[in-house]
């Protein structure tokens, strides 16, 4: 398993909103209506961040959803490399880099899977500098072709 293996260059965008909530709508704009309905998508995003943050701190956050039509998981990224986002974040830091992660709601554990890849990815500062200073989605996916 790799976290590569889940990444699409359409589903990488490079942004430059205000809020949050833009950042999202942006994010699930990029979604295939065919796979799954954007709008169900937006609820159950916003329903999570309702609960508690997913901001984890370092200017990551991790917004996810999991639906029952969903077959597959993917990973839609969000980079916004001039100036970061109020998410309510664990340390309060702006958000910069977003990793929305959709898939089906009865895979627990290859969630879980990717979830630690992702997060032990971003872990790395100078991977976290990269990324922000990516200007194509190629690039972005090379970035994570060891992982």
């Amino acid at each position: 398993m790799r976290i590569s293996d889940y990444l699409d260059s359409r589903l990488i965008a490079f942004l430059d909103v205000n809020t949050r909530d833009q950042a999202i709508d942006r994010l699930i704009s990029l979604l295939d209506e065919d796979k799954v309905s954007q709008e169900r998508f937006r609820k159950a995003i916003h329903q999570r961040e309702q609960i508690v943050s997913t901001g984890i701190g370092m200017g990551v956050a991790l917004p996810h959803a999991k639906l029952k039509e969903l077959t597959d998981f993917f990973i839609v990224i969000g980079i916004q490399p001039k100036k970061g986002l109020d998410w309510n974040s664990l340390d309060k830091a702006p958000v910069r880099l977003i990793f929305m992660i959709g898939g089906p709601d009865d895979r627990q554990t290859e969630y879980l899977q990717i979830l630690s890849l992702l997060t032990s990815a971003i872990r790395d500062l100078e991977m976290r500098k990269k990324l922000l200073n990516a200007t194509s989605e190629e690039e972005v996916l090379a970035l994570f072709s060891q992982f």
